[in-house]
């Protein structure tokens, strides 16, 4: 008989079962200002704004109209451009190009009217981590500030960025919900007994009148998933039996860019303009008052010249 298979551990009655992944009702605290975190509930939380947090509108704040001088295009760069078209077209032949006769230039510039709207939304969300001597700063320390009145670091304006924040006098102890505070919990493969039934023999020790080779005549194995000790470690708090949970704050800055081309010439692709160089023509960046909303910023970048045939 294999000794291996008789070492396992002594079943214990009093073991736990796995319990269920998030914490129950009830089992959380109940944090001041974050009231809407009912019981064991760790769903995301949209925390709108104070009415006196939302900014005033503003008019005009940063509008800005520079001289710009439309550049002109010679001959040789329209021919040049002509003949940089023709080259990546194996069909076409640049002896037309290079012999065209230029009768007239007609230059013409083409405004993209590009709108960026940048918000900032925060939500908050129980979180929890295991326990392992660490400092916690809890009620003890104080109340805890709203979701809008805690410090984050702003990232540069009109960028897309997410910032997590620990809610600071929000964390606490509690032993843990998944094993009950034991560290570890039954397993449920064997049933906490550390061994399973042969399947070679089906659990009676012989196959095929003779003894099964498999289990050696026991008619039980070794329980591959907790290797025979009845039990595993808990995967939530990794052992240490007690969790700190605590509210996190997720801000996220998101920057909305809506972009419109009057007057575009239909054949012309509209993603080309996308790899077009020029320069900002006008630009008004001001704040909104509409809840969420950091500002918007109005921009009429200039392109330049473009010939069509």
């Amino acid at each position: 008989m294999d000794d291996k298979d008789e070492d396992t551990d002594t079943f214990d009655p009093n073991l736990p079962e796995e319990g269920p992944s998030a914490p129950p009702p009830g089992w959380l605290d109940s944090v001041t200002g974050y009231e809407e975190h009912t019981g064991g509930d760790c769903t995301d939380q949209i925390c709108p704004p104070p009415p006196d947090f939302v900014p005033k509108p503003e008019n005009d704040k940063n509008a800005s109209v520079p001289n710009v001088m439309v550049p002109t295009v010679s001959e040789d760069v329209a021919r040049d451009a002509l003949l940089q078209f023709v080259g990546k077209k194996w069909t076409y032949s640049s002896k037309p190009a290079k012999n065209l006769i230029f009768k007239e230039l007609t230059p013409f510039t083409v405004y993209r009217y590009r709108l960026e709207t940048f918000t900032e939304s925060r939500s908050s969300a129980w979180e929890s981590e295991p326990h392992t001597g660490q400092c916690v700063d809890g009620p003890q320390n104080g109340v805890s500030p709203p979701p809008w009145n805690v410090q984050v670091s702003y990232p540069p304006k009109f960028t897309n960025a997410v910032q997590k924040i620990r809610v600071p006098h929000s964390s606490f102890i509690k032993p843990c919900h998944r094993c009950h505070g034991n560290g570890k919990v039954r397993c449920t493969h064997c049933r906490g007994q550390g061994l399973t039934r042969c399947m070679f023999c089906h659990g009676s020790g012989h196959s095929r009148n003779r003894r099964c080779t498999t289990c050696h005549g026991r008619g039980r194995k070794r329980c591959v998933s907790c290797h025979g000790k009845g039990y595993k470690g808990c995967l939530t708090c990794n052992g240490y039996r007690n969790l700190v949970h605590f509210i996190q704050l997720t801000v996220t800055w998101k920057n909305q860019m809506f972009e419109f081309i009057p007057n575009r010439v239909p054949e012309f692709p509209l993603k080309k303009f996308e790899k077009v160089s020029g320069e900002a023509f006008f630009v008004d960046e001001n704040l909104l008052g509409r809840c969420l909303k950091r500002g918007h910023r109005i921009s009429f970048p200039l392109g330049e010249p473009w010939l069509y045939a």
